[in-house]
C-alpha cells in the first residue's frame, strides 16, 4: 500500500515517521508527473515544494492556521494533502479542479491568489484582523518563484517590521527562478546566501563531526542542522532581511522535512513575525524538468510522462511567434526600439530579440509598475520601448500607463499577449478587461488584429506612434488562417460586402472570424449583412462611423467585457457624431469566468454565430416594426442589455 493512499487530510501526516515521509514525497512527485502530464499545468513549481508543503501541514494546523500561497500555482501539493487527490484528473478543466487555490473547493484555501507578489499584504492584513478579533491561529505566507522581485512584498515587509505582535510566518521559497532565472539585486543577494562556500564547508564539517560526539552529538546536530543559526551568523551576510528588523531563520534545506519542521516550529512559537528562508529546486525529482534549464517545466501542456516531450502533433505557429519574429525585423531596422518584460521573456516571445539585442532587452522581474514607468524614462530618453506582458497583468500598471506614459505624451508600445478568453488558468488570467480599462486613457491607440498579417502591420504602425501610448493585443492560441479583406474604407477592412446594407457586423480581433460566420448566417435568412474589422479599436475611424450610418443596425463582437469595451466606445462615438443607428453589443458579461476550454467559455457566453445572428435578426425586425430593441440578451450566467432604438 502506498503512503499517499492513507492521506486524506493534514492530520494524517502527523503520524508518519521519517521513512514514511520520504516515501510520501517520492509518491507525490510520481503522482504529479503522472497526472499533470495528462492535463497540463504548473508542474515544475510543485515538484519543488513537496517536502516544504508536507512540513507546513505537519507543523501548522490548517485552516485554523491560515496558509496563503503567493501566485498560487505551487498549491498542487497542498491540494493533494487536503483531500483533493482524486480530482486531479480534471485539473484546469471545466467543472474540475482549479489550477490555483479555490475557496469553493476547500476551507484550506484562504486566498485565490494567482497574480504574484500579493501574499504578504494579504497575510499582514489577516494577521492584524486575527489580533484585533482575538481569533487566534498563525498566518503563514509562502512566497517565491520570483514574487519578491515585485514591489508589493517590500511595502508589506516595511509594515510588518513595525508590528511585533503579529502571529505571522513568512516562508521564502527560494528556487532562484520565476518562469526563468530570477533577475535583479534581490536575486543576486539570495544567490550569495545559497552559494557561500564557507557556509557549505562549515555545514559539511558539522555533518561529519558533531554526530560523533557522545550523548549530545545527535540531538545537537539535528537542532543545528535545522535552524543553522550559528552557521548563518558566521558565514553569511543577512542584511537583506535583518535590516528590516524581522527575525530570520535559514537558509534551510527545502527538501529536508526534519530540518524544515524544526525551523517552522521555531518560527511558529516565536510570537513575532519570522522569515524562514528555504532553498528548493524547481522541477526536483523529474529528470526532464531538472534538465530543462529554460524554465524547469514551469508550465506544461500534455506531455509524455517518461520523457517530458509534448504529446501534441506538429506545433503550429502562434500569435506570440508572429509578434516575436516581427519585433526582430523591426529591431534590425531601428536601433531605437527596445524591449521590456516582467519575468516573462520567453512566454511573451522576446527570446529571439534578446539573443540578437541583449543590450536592448530588459527583464525587470515581476514588477509591471516599474516596467511601465521605466519604459516612460526610456521613451523620454529618445528610445521607443515595446513592453510585452500578458493582458491581465497590465491591469496592475494602469496608473503608470495613464500618468507616466499618456500624460507625458510618450511613445511606448504595449504588446498584450493572452488577450481575451484564455481558458484553463481561470478567472484571473483571462485578458478580458484591457479594452475597457484602456478606453479612458487620453490619446491612446489600440489595435486588435484578426490574424498574424494584421498583427505584423499593426505592430509596425504602433512603433511609429511617438506622441502617446499604443497597444497591440492578441490571443493565446495558435495563429488562425489569414482572413483577407475584400476592400478597405480608410483603415477599416471590409471582410464581407453586402449590396443591400441592413446589418453591419463589427468583429474585433479574433472575433472577426465569428463576425464573418454571423454575416453568412444573416445572409442565409435574407438579411443584407456587411462584416468589417476596424483593426484599430481606437481611435474610431471616421470611415467606420460612416459605415454605421448607412446601416439599420450595428452588431459588435469582442472577447472583452461588454461593459466599457470597444462596442460601448463605438456607441459613444456614434452618438457624438449624431448617428442614430442602434448598436447591439456582444461581449463578456461583467463576471469572473471559470476555468475551462476557450471554445467552451465563448459558447457559455453566447459569443458564437448562432445566438448572435438570432439576436441580430430579432433586433432588426423590431426596428423595422417600430418596436424598441432595449431588451436583455442571454449571455450565459449574466445578461447583456441592448440599446433602445430611437
Amino acid at each position: 500500500m502506498f503512503v499517499l493512499d492513507g492521506i486524506h487530510g493534514p492530520a494524517d501526516l502527523r503520524r508518519l515517521d521519517r521513512e514514511e515521509l520520504d516515501a510520501l514525497a517520492s509518491e507525490i512527485r510520481s503522482f504529479l508527473v503522472s497526472t499533470v502530464s495528462r492535463t497540463g499545468g504548473h508542474l515544475g513549481p510543485n515538484l519543488g515544494v513537496v517536502e516544504l508543503t508536507v512540513a507546513l501541514h505537519r507543523v501548522f494546523d490548517s485552516p485554523q492556521d491560515a496558509i496563503i500561497f503567493d501566485t498560487g500555482h505551487q498549491s498542487y501539493v497542498h491540494k493533494i494533502l487536503t483531500g483533493r487527490k482524486d480530482g486531479f484528473a480534471t485539473l484546469r478543466q471545466a467543472g474540475g479542479l482549479s489550477g490555483y487555490p479555490s475557496r469553493d473547493e476547500s476551507a484550506h484555501d484562504i486566498v485565490e491568489n494567482s497574480h504574484a507578489s500579493t501574499s504578504l499584504s494579504w497575510a499582514e492584513g489577516l494577521a492584524k484582523a486575527r489580533r484585533l478579533t482575538r481569533a487566534g491561529g498563525v498566518v503563514v505566507a509562502v512566497i517565491g518563484d520570483g514574487a519578491l522581485t515585485g514591489g508589493m512584498p517590500w511595502e508589506a515587509l516595511n509594515n510588518i517590521a513595525v508590528q511585533r505582535d503579529l502571529g505571522l510566518v513568512i516562508i521564502v521559497n527560494d528556487n532562484g527562478r520565476s518562469y526563468t532565472p530570477t533577475v535583479g539585486g534581490l536575486a543576486t543577494r539570495l544567490t550569495a546566501l545559497r552559494t557561500d562556500p564557507r557556509y557549505e564547508l562549515t555545514l559539511r564539517r558539522i555533518k561529519e563531526d558533531l554526530p560523533k560526539a557522545p550523548v549530545i552529538g545527535k540531538p545537537a546536530y539535528d537542532l543545528l542542522h535545522a535552524i543553522k543559526t550559528g552557521v548563518k551568523d558566521i558565514t553569511a551576510t543577512q542584511g537583506l532581511f535583518s535590516d528590516l528588523g524581522i527575525k530570520y531563520v535559514g537558509p534551510v534545506d527545502g527538501h529536508d522535512v526534519l530540518a524544515l519542521e524544526h525551523a517552522l516550529t521555531a518560527a511558529k512559537n516565536f510570537g513575532e513575525p519570522v522569515i524562514v528562508h528555504c532553498i528548493t529546486q524547481k522541477g526536483r525529482g523529474y529528470k526532464a524538468a531538472e534538465e530543462n534549464t529554460e524554465d524547469h517545466f514551469h508550465a506544461v501542456g500534455k506531455i509524455d510522462e517518461a520523457t517530458g516531450v509534448p504529446l501534441a502533433g506538429a506545433v503550429r505557429p502562434t500569435w506570440t511567434d508572429a509578434f516575436g519574429d516581427e519585433l526582430v525585423r523591426i529591431g534590425t531596422q531601428r536601433s531605437d526600439v527596445v524591449a521590456i518584460t516582467a519575468a516573462m521573456l520567453h512566454p511573451t516571445g522576446l527570446g529571439r530579440f534578446r539573443s540578437l539585442f541583449p543590450d536592448r532587452t530588459f527583464d525587470v522581474g515581476i514588477a509591471e509598475q516599474h516596467a511601465v514607468a521605466s519604459a516612460a524614462g526610456l521613451a523620454q530618453g529618445g528610445l521607443h520601448p515595446v513592453v510585452a506582458v500578458y493582458a491581465t497583468f497590465l491591469n496592475r500598471a494602469f496608473d503608470q500607463v495613464l500618468m507616466d506614459v499618456a500624460l507625458h505624451r510618450l511613445g511606448v508600445t504595449f504588446v498584450l499577449d493572452r488577450a481575451g478568453v484564455t481558458g484553463p488558468d481561470g478567472a484571473s488570467h483571462n485578458g478580458m478587461w484591457d479594452l475597457s480599462i484602456l478606453q479612458v486613457v487620453p490619446n491612446i491607440a489600440i489595435a486588435a488584429p484578426r490574424d498574424t498579417p494584421t498583427l505584423r502591420a499593426a505592430l509596425r504602425r504602433a512603433v511609429e506612434i511617438a506622441d502617446g501610448p499604443s497597444v497591440v493585443r492578441f490571443p493565446k492560441q495558435e495563429a488562425t488562417e489569414p482572413i483577407p479583406a475584400e476592400r478597405q474604407e480608410g483603415p477599416t477592412d471590409i471582410l464581407l460586402t453586402s449590396d443591400e446594407p441592413a446589418i453591419l457586423v463589427v468583429g474585433y480581433g479574433p472575433m472577426a472570424a465569428t463576425a464573418i460566420r454571423v454575416g453568412k448566417r444573416l445572409r442565409q435568412h435574407g438579411l443584407g449583412a456587411t462584416v468589417v474589422d476596424p483593426v484599430w479599436a481606437l481611435p474610431v475611424a471616421p470611415e467606420l462611423v460612416a459605415l454605421c450610418a448607412r446601416h439599420e443596425l450595428v452588431v459588435t463582437i469582442e472577447d472583452n467585457s461588454v461593459v466599457g469595451g470597444a462596442g460601448a466606445r463605438l456607441m459613444v462615438e456614434l452618438a457624438e457624431a449624431g448617428v442614430r443607428t442602434p448598436v447591439l453589443p456582444f461581449g463578456l458579461a461583467p463576471e469572473f469566468l471559470p476555468h475551462g476550454d476557450r471554445a467552451d467559455l465563448l459558447a457559455r457566453a453566447r459569443l458564437t454565430p448562432q445566438p448572435i445572428a438570432l439576436a441580430a435578426t430579432e433586433a432588426l425586425l423590431s426596428i423595422r416594426e417600430g418596436e424598441p430593441t432595449g431588451r436583455a440578451v442571454d449571455a450565459g450566467e449574466g445578461t447583456i442589455r441592448t440599446p433602445t432604438a430611437e
